[in-house]
Parts: C-alpha cells; sequence; structure tokens
C-alpha cells in the first residue's frame, strides 16, 4: 500500500468518524433544546466536539478545526453556567451544525462552504459570556442584563449569516463506511471457503470433457472473491502496536529501568484473528525484553551503554508472511546459563544438553516451567509464559526464532502466516492416502536412494548439500502413534539398497528433518477446516480440506510432529 492509498484510507475513517460524530451532535441538540438542564447533554456536546476538533487537526482539515473549536468552546461556557440557552441561540447552534456537516460532507464531495459568518457569531457569544462574569462578579445585579445582551447582540448578524452559510435545508449524509462484526466476516470467508472447494471439485470432474480455458472465468472470479475477503479481514499491526508504549512504561517502572520503545512498519497488515492469536504472545516478550533483557542503569553505565535501554519492535512483509521482529540492546542470552538451569529443572539430561548447538539451547528457554531468575520479581521467574509463546505460535503455524549475542542484546523473529483463511501446501500420497505438509515448513524436497540414509544410533540419518538431516518414515511413525508394534527398521529394512526414496524436508525449531512419502503430487492453496471433536486432540494434524476429487485430504501439524519426535512421545524405533 503506497502513501496517496494510505491517505485516502485515513480520509475514509475520519469521514467515517466525523459523521458519527455530527449526527450525535445533532441529536442531542435535540435533547437539551428540549430541556436545557440536562447537563450530561451539555458535557456529551462539549467531548464530541472537543474529538472532532483533534482528529480534523491531525488530518488537516483546518475548517473543520476551526469551527470544531468554537463550538466546544461555546458548549464550554454552557457547561460552566456562563450561557443561558434561549431559543435565538439554539437557531444559530443548530445553523453551526448544518455548516459544519456540511464542511464534513465537503471531504468527500469538494465544494465551498463559506462558515466565517456562523463561526463569529458563537465567538461573540462566548466572548460576551466572559465580559458578562466579569461584570458580574463586581456588580451581581447586572446578570440578568447580560444574559439578555447575549441574545441581543447576535440578533444583527442573523439577517446577513444565511446567504453567507449557504445551508438552505438539512440533508441526511453517509459514510462510505460500514462496520461489519468479525463473526459476519467469518461466516462470509468460510463460505467463500466452501465454495472455493465445489469449484475444484466441478473443474476436476469435468476436465476430461472441457478444456481447461471454459472454467478460467470461473476459476478467476472465485479466486478474486476469496482474496478480496480476505483482504476486508487485515488490519495493519499499528492497531497492537501503539499499545506497547504503556505496557514498556509500566513494566520499566516496576523494574526501576529506564527504556525507550520504538516502533518500525506499523502500517504492515496482517489477519485481525491472527494478531488477536499473538497478541498475549507479544505481551510476554515485550516484558520480558524489558525483565530480562535490559540491564539497571546503573549496570548499563558501567558496561559503557546508555542508561536507557532501548527496544525496536517492527513487522514486515515478505510474499505470505509478516515478520515480527524484537530487538533490545539488553545484556542478551548466555546460553550456558540456560543450559545449566535447564539440567537443573531436568527439563534436559546434562548428555543430551552437550550435544546441543548454542541456538538450541537457547530455544529451551520455550519450555515449559523454565526460568532463568533466580527470585520471582513483579513480571519475571514464574517460569510461565514463554512457553505459552510457544504454543500460541503453532497454533497458528508461525515460528520463532531468537539470536543473541551476550552484552548486546537479542533479536526475536516471529514468522507469521498473514491469514489463516488459505494456506500453501504441497500434496503427497502415503498409503493411498492423500495429505498435505505447509510450505511455510518445507525447505525443501528431495530424491536419495536408500544407500545414502544410514542407522545412527535410535533413528536415520542422512546428509544432503552439508546438512543432516533425520529421516523418518510417516508410514512407520503413524502407525507406532496408534499402538502398532513394528520393528526398529521397519519399513527401511524392507527396501532394496538402490531403492529411490522421495523425502520432504521440513525444518522446525531450528530441527531438520526429513519426511519418507510414497508420492509427490503438487503444490496447492487449501481451505483448511479445524478438526472437530475428538478427533481435534490428535496432535499429528492440524485440519482437513477436500479436494477436486471429493476425496479428503488431512493436513499435517509440523509443530506437534516434531514436538512428539522429540519428546519421546511415539516409540524410539521412529525417533530422530
Amino acid at each position: 500500500m503506497n502513501q496517496d492509498e494510505k491517505d485516502q484510507e485515513y480520509r475514509e475513517i475520519f469521514l467515517a468518524e466525523a459523521l458519527e460524530n455530527y449526527t450525535e451532535i445533532n441529536r442531542l441538540l435535540t435533547i437539551v433544546e428540549k430541556n436545557v438542564g440536562d447537563s450530561q447533554s451539555v458535557h456529551a456536546l462539549f467531548r464530541i466536539t472537543h474529538t472532532l476538533k483533534g482528529n480534523a487537526t491531525g488530518m488537516g482539515f483546518e475548517k473543520i478545526a476551526e469551527l470544531a473549536h468554537v463550538m466546544e468552546d461555546f458548549f464550554g461556557e454552557v457547561r460552566d453556567g456562563r450561557i443561558a440557552l434561549g431559543s435565538d441561540i439554539f437557531s444559530s447552534v443548530f445553523k453551526a451544525a448544518d455548516v459544519l456537516g456540511e464542511l464534513i460532507e465537503a471531504i468527500k464531495t469538494p465544494k465551498d462552504v463559506k462558515y466565517r459568518g456562523i463561526k463569529t457569531k458563537l465567538e461573540v457569544l462566548i466572548k460576551n459570556a466572559t465580559e458578562g462574569t466579569m461584570r458580574t462578579e463586581h456588580h451581581p445585579a447586572s446578570t440578568q442584563v447580560a444574559t439578555a445582551r447575549l441574545s441581543a447582540d447576535i440578533l444583527p448578524l442573523q439577517a446577513g449569516d444565511d446567504s453567507e452559510s449557504g445551508v438552505g435545508s438539512t440533508q441526511v449524509a453517509f459514510s462510505d463506511l460500514i462496520q461489519v462484526s468479525v463473526k459476519k466476516l467469518d461466516n462470509l470467508l468460510n463460505l467463500v471457503g466452501e465454495l472455493i472447494i465445489e469449484r475444484d471439485r466441478i473443474i476436476a470432474n469435468n476436465a476430461r470433457s472441457h478444456t481447461a480455458n471454459e472454467f478460467s472465468r470461473l476459476n478467476r472470479i472465485s479466486s478474486d472473491l476469496q482474496y478480496s475477503v480476505m483482504d476486508v479481514r487485515l488490519v495493519q499491526v499499528g492497531f497492537l502496536f501503539n499499545k506497547f508504549h504503556r505496557i514498556v512504561r509500566d513494566a520499566s517502572v516496576k523494574e526501576s529501568k529506564q527504556v525507550n520503545l520504538k516502533l518500525e512498519g506499523v502500517e504492515t497488515e496482517i489477519d485481525r484473528n491472527i494478531l488477536q492469536v499473538i497478541s498475549d504472545s507479544l505481551i510476554h516478550l515485550i516484558r520480558n525484553s524489558v525483565g530480562h533483557g535490559i540491564e539497571s542503569p546503573e549496570e548499563r553505565i558501567k558496561k559503557g551503554k546508555t542508561a536507557e535501554g532501548n527496544i525496536m519492535l517492527s513487522a514486515t512483509s515478505e510474499s505470505d508472511t509478516v515478520v515480527i521482529t524484537i530487538k533490545d540492546d539488553g545484556a542478551g542470552i548466555d546460553p550456558q546459563r540456560i543450559k545449566q538451569k535447564a539440567i537443573a529443572k531436568n527439563i534436559i539430561h546434562a548428555q543430551d544438553a552437550n550435544q546441543l548447538s548454542e541456538r538450541d539451547l537457547i530455544m529451551l528457554i520455550f519450555e515449559p516451567g523454565f526460568s532463568t531468575m533466580d527470585h520471582v520479581t513483579a513480571i519475571s521467574g514464574r517460569g510461565v509464559g514463554m512457553d505459552v509463546v510457544k504454543r500460541a505460535l503453532d497454533s497458528i503455524g508461525g515460528t520463532i526464532q531468537v539470536d543473541s549475542m551476550i552484552g548486546e542484546g537479542t533479536i526475536i523473529t516471529l514468522r507469521l502466516p498473514s491469514s489463516m483463511a488459505v494456506k500453501s501446501t504441497l500434496l503427497f500420497e502415503l498409503e493411498s492416502q492423500t495429505y498435505a505438509i505447509p510450505l511455510s515448513y518445507t525447505e525443501s524436497v528431495i530424491s536419495i536412494y536408500k544407500s545414502a540414509v544410514h542407522k545412527a544410533g535410535q533413528g536415520l540419518i542422512t546428509v544432503h548439500l552439508g546438512n543432516t538431516i533425520h529421516i523418518v518414515f510417516l508410514s512407520d511413525l503413524f502407525a507406532q502413534s496408534v499402538g502398532d508394534s513394528r520393528g526398529r527398521y521397519a519399513s527401511f529394512d524392507q527396501l532394496h539398497g538402490e531403492q529411490k526414496l522421495e523425502v520432504v524436508v521440513v525444518t522446525f525449531n531450528g530441527k531438520r528433518i526429513g519426511f519418507i512419502v510414497d508420492k509427490l503430487l503438487q503444490q496447492k492453496e487449501i481451505v483448511e477446516k479445524p478438526l472437530r471433536k475428538p478427533f481435534d486432540a490428535i496432535s499429528f494434524l492440524s485440519g482437513t480440506t477436500i479436494l477436486g476429487n471429493g476425496n479428503v485430504c488431512l493436513s499435517l501439524s509440523i509443530p506437534g510432529i516434531v514436538n512428539a519426535l522429540f519428546t519421546n512421545q511415539v516409540n524410539k524405533t521412529v525417533n530422530a
């Protein structure tokens, strides 16, 4: 979205809110006219005109801001009892509201609206009210005279103001924006998903009897409809990011630290549901940056740093992915301290910990119950939070990466799908059943011979382009998960030495695994439906869809499979 498109979007949002304010001003004025003692409505008029003034000033609509400012001052005088509302004054105030409405409408359909006459009239009322108050402080008996003079002073201005304002009749204005509940959008997106599935079925069933061009228009229109609905659900990350200034402020006060938060890429767009899912996760990460990362002012000065720590929260778009980065210039993360704490808390055995890389050691902070704090503080040390972050990201197909250098700071990178409505996948066949693997986890697809796969410890490995890949036969994995007592290398031992194997290489949490499948099919965007009870408890699956041929396709949960493999939730005969 370029700057002109952003400006147009902000203009439309302002116009919608301004028209709402204008409608509410008219409603409240009719209430006050019937009951001049309704102080609550007068206070509301003051607040609305104040808000409209501020919004108009921010958008550069000076005429609206000027008139709203005078109306705000006017309602302030009424609120404080310095202006007594009479029929003549109500006529002027309603006229001011009409002119305000015309100025707002002129944003959409540009025209010259004369507003200075009614603006001057209100300024005279305010000036006389102020002078009248000063006189009554010295001469209380002159209160009625001052009030009468307010009405008398505005009469000469009324004759020439109609022609200047150009307000002949009250018109009803409508905004180009409407408010729609998220539930309705979700339902619409669900129906569009059903339409896409049905489209694929029709095209597949008629593939032999019709040419592809006959369905090209249906394919294009349905795809445009799908992406248009998805676009409606997108919101700017600034909607959430701007709330973190207060969160950082409160956390730094509790920790007696000085922290500055800087935001970048707040205009980046992401699906509203995804932003809602990760909101708590971002709060945990930001608070941890303050609690664990940024040092105290005294400690920072000793290290030659500024007393004030810095946290950068940024977002960028990369194809179908939104990348959110949290960077601080704090103490960094010590992998060896992580290892000691993890061993002490029985999260990992010392022998296994010694084999992990520094990056893998750092990822242990996302294990349940892990904390490096020796004592509990207001925001740290309870061993909760980071595992919640991991589970939230896994639930939406997101990933997290932590890079840190001791003494210099930490960078946490979140990679999120821009939309949950459509998932890009790789389809493959296994024992006559079609499955889908999300492309967000797929690193590559390779073909190797059995002779290139070697037994190592409790599993199988191969080396490709200098990278060691743990090999897993998905057929064995699925059989083990349902209690089938297969041998340690059942599928592997049955193969001929020169048997060619199709391998889908996936990466998750720094782990690289190659899944052996029967046949690779195609890349395809699918509309994934969540599994319903009791199947939602199957950790290996994330959802399901229907293919064009009418067959059900199961979508694999890479986080669920990898976590099962590396936490011994399946038999070690297939453990990598």
